[in-house]
C-alpha cells in the first residue's frame, strides 16, 4: 500500500512516496519542484511513479496552488475513494498533540505537521529510555516558524518572522543603496553584504533562543530544539545551542497522521 505525501510550501512542492502509510516506511522516491513549474510534474517526474494507493499532503500556498497540484494528480493518476486528493487541515488534537492556538483550525498545516512529526520522534527517543524534555520546533523556509510544545505534548503558541530572502529584499526595495547580498555569516561583518547576512541569521537565531528561554521558564525543564526546512542547514552554525535538524519533519508527520487515520477508520 504505496503512500505519496506532498509538503506544498511558499516556494517549492516536495513529494516523497512511501511503501507504507506508517512511521518510519521505507522512502521509495522522491522530489521536489519549484511552483512556477509544478503543471510539467505530470509528464515529468512523476510519470516514472507508480500509482500511489494512499495521499496526504498539506499546503500553504493558496486555493490557486492547491487547484493545480490536484490537476496533476488527475492528470497522472486514476484519483478514486483511496487515492484522492486529502489535505491537513489543524484541529483542536491530533497524533497526540493538543492545539493551542486561539483558533485551531487557522494554525498553518505545515506547522501542526511539523509539530506532530516533531513530537513523534519524541516518542521514540522516551521509547528509548530518554527523558522527557519540551521542545522548540523550527523551520526554516520562505518564512520562519518557531513553536513551542510542553512536555505533555500541548502546543503552547508560537513565532512567525520572515525567512532569508525576505528580509534582504524588504531591506533592498525600503533602503536607498543596499542590494540583495552574497555575503557571509561573521560575529563582526565590516562590510555591507556580510552586515546583511549576518543580521537576517542572528535575527531568526535570536527568535528561536528567545522562545528556548520562554519554554524553559514556562516549564522548568530544557527545551530540545528540533529544526527543519530548506535553509535549516544553513542556520546551524550560527544558532550557538544545540539544534536536532531533521530535513524530513514535515513528511514524518504526514506518515504518522495518515498511519492514525487509517487505524481509526
Amino acid at each position: 500500500m504505496t503512500f505519496l505525501a506532498l509538503d506544498v510550501g511558499n516556494t517549492r512542492l516536495k513529494w516523497a512516496l512511501y511503501d507504507a502509510a506508517r512511521p518510519r516506511a521505507t522512502l521509495l522516491a522522491q522530489g521536489a519542484e519549484f511552483l512556477e513549474n509544478i503543471d510539467k510534474l505530470a509528464d515529468g517526474d512523476w510519470r516514472a511513479v507508480a500509482q500511489p494507493d494512499t495521499m496526504l499532503g498539506c499546503i500553504v500556498a493558496g486555493d490557486a496552488i492547491k487547484r493545480r497540484v490536484e490537476s496533476q494528480l488527475e492528470e497522472r493518476w486514476d484519483t478514486d475513494d483511496y487515492f484522492r486528493p486529502r489535505w491537513v487541515v489543524a484541529s483542536g488534537q491530533e497524533a497526540g498533540l493538543t492545539n493551542g492556538y486561539d483558533h485551531p483550525a487557522r494554525l498553518g498545516a505545515d506547522r501542526w505537521v511539523a509539530m506532530i512529526g516533531a513530537w513523534q520522534w519524541m516518542r521514540s527517543r522516551l521509547a528509548a529510555g530518554a527523558p522527557n524534555q519540551p521542545l522548540v520546533v523550527v523551520m526554516v523556509g520562505t518564512a520562519v516558524t518557531v513553536e513551542a510544545v510542553d512536555t505533555s505534548g500541548r502546543f503552547l503558541g508560537g513565532l512567525i518572522l520572515p525567512g532569508h530572502g525576505i528580509m534582504l529584499r524588504a531591506l533592498e526595495s525600503g533602503t536607498a543603496g543596499l542590494h540583495v547580498p552574497t555575503g557571509e555569516v561573521t560575529e563582526f561583518p565590516t562590510n555591507t553584504s556580510d552586515a546583511l547576512t549576518s543580521g537576517g541569521t542572528y535575527a531568526i537565531a535570536g527568535a528561536v533562543r528567545r522562545m528556548h528561554h520562554h519554554l524553559h521558564q514556562r516549564t522548568g525543564v530544557l527545551p530540545l530544539v528540533v529544526m527543519t526546512g530548506g535553509a535549516g542547514w544553513k542556520m546551524l552554525p550560527s544558532m550557538g545551542m544545540e539544534v536536532e535538524l531533521i530535513d524530513s519533519l514535515i513528511f514524518d508527520g504526514l506518515l504518522e497522521m495518515a498511519y492514525l487515520r487509517a487505524q481509526q477508520g
